[in-house]
């Protein structure tokens, strides 16, 4: 186990389950919850983020890391580039779905 003690990771295996369990619910019945689907999306994507925390700390070791922390450096850096593209996409396509779309007339 790498000097981890067992316990250290049941508590990331549990915390990544509940969070699973959560998002699922979640998509299965929002209402549920008394959540709009707006909400919804963003709590989904908030137990995603906590989920990818989890992961990182409890199986990654990313931040235990010995030595120069250049795999940080090249963690962070990659996940920085890879959220400027996921973002600026949608919001290009968000902005070509409004000023594309013709115009309903009523």
């Amino acid at each position: 186990m790498e000097g981890k003690p067992l316990a250290f990771r049941i508590t990331g295996l549990v915390g990544s389950l509940l969070l699973t369990l959560g998002a699922y619910l979640l998509i299965i019945d929002p209402g549920f919850f008394y959540l709009t689907k707006e909400t919804a999306i963003i709590a989904i994507v908030i137990l995603a983020a906590l989920q990818a925390m989890i992961q990182f700390i409890f199986f990654l070791n990313v931040w235990r890391e010995k030595g120069p922390p250049w795999n940080l450096g090249v963690f962070i850096s990659t996940i920085s580039i890879i959220l400027i593209i996921v973002i600026f996409s949608i919001w290009i396509m968000h902005h070509l779905d409004y000023n594309m779309m013709p115009k309903m007339k009523s």
